[in-house]
């Protein structure tokens, strides 16, 4: 069953990002959860058996650009202290997906029937953080003017192998004016811990993108005048890392629908 909290003590503690995961674990939000409680960070999901935690926490520390870890689990716990109040990785997602043996076999709104008491939980960066860091900046961004998911890619760049854990880097992307990539690769540099600078600019087919108008997740974008296309290294990168790994169960979520952590986005920033 979810964690439940007193009236009292939601009134006491009650804070945007809590609320949004109180909503998400209610069933009252489904689908992407860009735009939710502005001002916290979201976070990418996966989780394991421990006997093939080791090996994704090295894939992480080896490939920070599209794997940012923020936080983890202990095995069989579904709260992160470190990151939320009252947190229950079961429930506070809006939607999962439900990999066994490297396969999609499912995506369930709650992964209470699917929890071990063997599985450790990794939250990694999550490029909603620095979208508002960049909206801020006055620099548009299509998809959240259009409430919609950011669309995302996999490309030809090969991440840092570590024991079972390899693949292809997964991408997203965001139209802009040359003049505002240049604004964005400066203020996402700021953010390592949601990915950080650009990992390529212009030219889609370089990354070994075809067809802009045909994202492996999220919506298809929509092309503007006088715009480039500039992608951020993305933490769907382990759903496609788990199909070599071949774990024989492995849980992520659905891309876009993320984890809403109590974490401030302006605590990320550098100087």
């Amino acid at each position: 069953m979810p964690r439940t909290t007193t009236g009292a003590q939601t009134k006491e503690h009650a804070n945007p990002a809590r609320e949004a995961r109180l909503a998400i674990r209610g069933g009252k939000h489904r689908g992407h959860t860009g735009g939710l409680a502005p001002g916290y960070v979201q976070g990418n999901l996966c989780i394991l058996p421990a006997d093939y935690a080791m090996e994704f926490a090295a894939f992480c520390q080896r490939n920070p650009k599209p794997c940012p870890l923020i936080g983890a689990g202990a095995p069989g716990d579904p709260g992160i202290p470190t990151l939320g109040e009252d947190l229950d990785i079961r429930f506070d997602v809006p939607q999962y997906r439900v990999f066994r043996h490297g396969e999609l076999a499912d995506e369930p709104y709650d992964i209470g029937d699917a929890w071990r008491d063997d599985l450790v939980t990794f939250i990694l960066g999550c490029s909603f953080s620095f979208d508002e860091a960049l909206l801020d900046a006055g620099i548009p961004l299509g998809h959240m003017a259009g409430g919609e998911n950011v669309a995302m890619y996999k490309t030809n760049i090969d991440t840092v192998p570590a024991g079972r854990f390899s693949g292809k880097m997964v991408v997203s992307m965001r139209f802009m004016t040359p003049a505002d990539a240049i604004r964005a690769i400066q203020i996402t540099s700021r953010f390592p811990g949601v990915h950080g600078a650009p990992v390529h600019i212009g030219f889609p087919e370089m990354i070994g993108i075809e067809d802009l108008q045909e994202p492996f997740a999220g919506d298809r974008p929509e092309v503007r005048d006088n715009e480039i296309p500039v992608f951020w290294a993305c933490g769907v990168t382990p759903q496609v890392t788990v199909a070599q790994a071949k774990p024989p169960l492995c849980i992520t979520h659905k891309p876009g629908a993320m984890l809403i952590t109590d974490l401030l986005n302006k605590d990320l920033a550098t100087p």
